[in-house]
């Protein structure tokens, strides 16, 4: 059977000493494409439109990283060890290369992936993201803390889209696709998750400049860089310097949306993905 969103059935995979909760749907054939989710979020968190659209053609695994969740261990406050783990897990699905979707802190994660463990990825998608050091990225407690004062019930709507009623109502839209899946869902992320995500996000932000730019040299991997015109919590300004810090990097804007223009977006953003995947 191959499973959608709603129906993958939650899996576990030991390594290293962890026991990770992933799903695997999607096509049979292919190079797996792996997500890698944002602040705070879980399997449960993705669009659906976006995970099936890109498992129609591929396969696709969701999975929890260390603490996250309903993987075991306590969720690392550094980028650097959230990315050493997803490399173990990477590593432990035996598929050898993999394809990254890192979204927002998941592509911070993608970028340490790609310069740590270069063998494990073959190409990349980061979406809603930034470097080291990046413009902003620092401010995002005050941020979040806006959004949840500007829409208490549902902070992504905030967060995540643009302030315009088109966007507004595309993000009410995806908290609609956000929830299809009712049986099996993941608990959400603890406090303890919460805070250490939070420590790495802020550390990431506050690093030096440089340190970015020589990262990102040492990354030779295909990227493509998606985000949004208005994007409030990794300024848009950063998937810019991403584009051009990266040796071998595409970069799409989405007009009228911000951090979650891949959601807003969903068909667009599957297809510009695929193609770009498929090169």
């Amino acid at each position: 059977m191959i499973h959608t969103h709603v129906t993958a059935p939650t899996e576990f995979i030991e390594a290293g000493g962890v026991r990770y909760a992933c799903r695997r749907l999607g096509a049979t054939s292919g190079v797996p494409l792996l997500f890698l989710q944002h602040f705070t979020g879980t399997m449960d968190g993705w669009d659906p439109s976006v995970v099936d659209g890109f498992a129609r053609e591929r396969p696709v695994v969701l999975f929890d990283n260390a603490g996250v969740s309903r993987s075991a261990g306590m969720t690392p406050a550094t980028v650097e060890a959230m990315a050493d783990a997803a490399a173990t897990f990477i590593s432990a699905l035996g598929t050898g290369p993999v394809d990254l979707l890192g979204f927002s802190l998941g592509g911070f994660v993608a970028q340490v992936v790609a310069e740590r463990h270069p063998h494990l990825v073959r190409r990349m998608i980061l979406a809603g993201t930034g470097p080291e050091g990046g413009e902003g990225i620092v401010n995002l407690p005050r941020v979040i803390a806006e959004g949840q004062q500007a829409t208490p019930a549902e902070p992504r709507l905030y967060l995540f889209f643009d302030r315009t009623p088109s966007s507004q109502a595309a993000g009410q839209a995806f908290i609609g696709r956000q929830g299809q899946r009712t049986v099996d869902r993941d608990p959400d992320s603890s406090n303890q998750t919460v805070a250490a995500q939070l420590a790495a996000i802020v550390r990431w932000g506050g690093l030096p400049s440089d340190a970015a730019a020589s990262r990102l040299e040492r990354i030779p991997h295909p990227v493509l860089v998606v985000n949004g015109k208005t994007d409030v919590m990794v300024p848009t300004i950063n998937s810019v310097a991403l584009f051009n810090g990266l040796p071998n990097a595409k970069l799409v804007l989405y007009p009228d949306s911000g951090h979650g223009a891949l959601f807003q977006y969903a068909s667009a953003f599957v297809g510009a993905g695929l193609q770009f995947l498929e090169n």
